[in-house]
């Protein structure tokens, strides 16, 4: 036992620097470097809605002054001695409340109506793209994260991502949702509104970014205990860069090159095949992410840890130091064939 924690220790250290950083603090930082802003937009979707939620915050913030101002009047207000004679007010002097009800009864209801028509006015006019979608994307929503197929009408052009979306630039895609086990709900505030994702429904929504960037979104729906870490990244490129990503997707893993990484094969299909697929070997699992192109997504774990360092190794390890109940399990592994499987994971690009 004590020789295989050696080994363990031994290969980690070997690995990075950054897998002590990530044993003791999983990089909580780093899913909270960049704070969703759903006051700003990069897309014509969210332009509306962003118009909208400006709106809304004025007319919401308007109406708490005037109240605290009301209630600060009716406190502080000077009363004459007839208003404390047995509560008794002299003729002429006393308030008409119904015309004071009226009045704020009359203002709230057009100030709400209006709310609604606005609202409705909006919802309507982003309801559908203004010009064919490029391309559907279907997406699932799983504890905790999201499995990515990339919909056409050639088969082989079909394949399956997770965790991060690319996109082309300046054209509208349509994204159709489903959740594999839980209510979630797909938002990412820069480009779209929120769309709930319910299990044994499907929903459809649209995304598009008017320039090239990477945009962050977030699960919007308290899904359990790793809520918080379901993150949301679409990468938005220039239509050539994307045709050359999407083209490097649909290419199946290239077979590894050194010894530990033929080694690293045969462990991962022997240990990890069950969950995983890596398009090209025998690994053909469904319940977990497709790998077959780990090395080019930035996060590991659906943006809880970055990809790079030692942070790979640190997840195959130790999922649950992590991501406490994530639905990867810990797998045993020596510290030769946890090296092993982590130089074979480092040549999917």
């Amino acid at each position: 036992m004590r020789s295989a924690q050696h080994d363990l220790v031994k290969v980690t250290a070997n690995a990075a620097p950054a897998f002590s950083l990530c044993a003791f603090f999983p990089a909580r930082a780093f899913a909270t470097a960049a704070p969703l802003n759903f006051l700003q937009s990069s897309g014509p979707k969210a332009d509306s809605i962003l118009a909208l939620t400006w709106g809304l915050l004025a007319i919401s913030i308007i109406v708490v002054i005037l109240m605290t101002g009301l209630v600060l009047w009716a406190v502080f207000r000077s009363r004459s001695p007839s208003h404390l004679d047995n509560g008794i007010q002299p003729d002429g002097h006393r308030p008409n409340n119904f015309n004071i009800f009226g009045w704020g009864l009359g203002i709230t209801t057009l100030v709400l109506v209006g709310c609604v028509v606005w609202t409705m006015v909006t919802l309507a006019a982003i309801g559908e793209p203004p010009q064919k979608p490029a391309l559907t994307i279907a997406i699932t929503g799983h504890q905790w994260w999201w499995g990515i197929r990339y919909l056409s009408d050639k088969p082989s052009q079909v394949f399956t991502t997770a965790n991060e979306i690319h996109i082309p630039a300046g054209v509208p895609i349509k994204v159709t949702l489903r959740s594999a086990d839980v209510i979630h709900s797909f938002w990412v505030p820069a480009l779209s509104g929120k769309t709930d994702v319910i299990p044994g429904q499907i929903n459809t929504t649209w995304i598009e970014a008017k320039k090239p960037g990477t945009y962050l979104g977030q699960c919007a729906e308290y899904c359990g205990a790793q809520h918080a870490h379901m993150a949301i990244r679409v990468v938005a490129e220039p239509a050539d860069k994307f045709e050359a990503w999407r083209n490097d997707q649909l290419k199946p893993a290239a077979p590894p090159a050194t010894d530990d990484g033929k080694a690293g094969l045969v462990m991962f299909e022997r240990r990890c095949a069950g969950c995983h697929t890596v398009r090209g070997t025998e690994a053909g699992g469904i319940y977990g992410p497709d790998l077959s192109h780990l090395m080019t997504r930035a996060t590991l774990a659906d943006g809880t840890v970055p990809n790079a360092g030692g942070y790979l190794a640190g997840w195959i390890a130790d999922p649950q130091h992590i991501k406490p109940a994530s639905r990867m399990p810990r797998v045993s592994l020596s510290g030769d064939e946890l090296q092993a499987v982590t130089s074979y994971l480092r040549t999917l690009h």
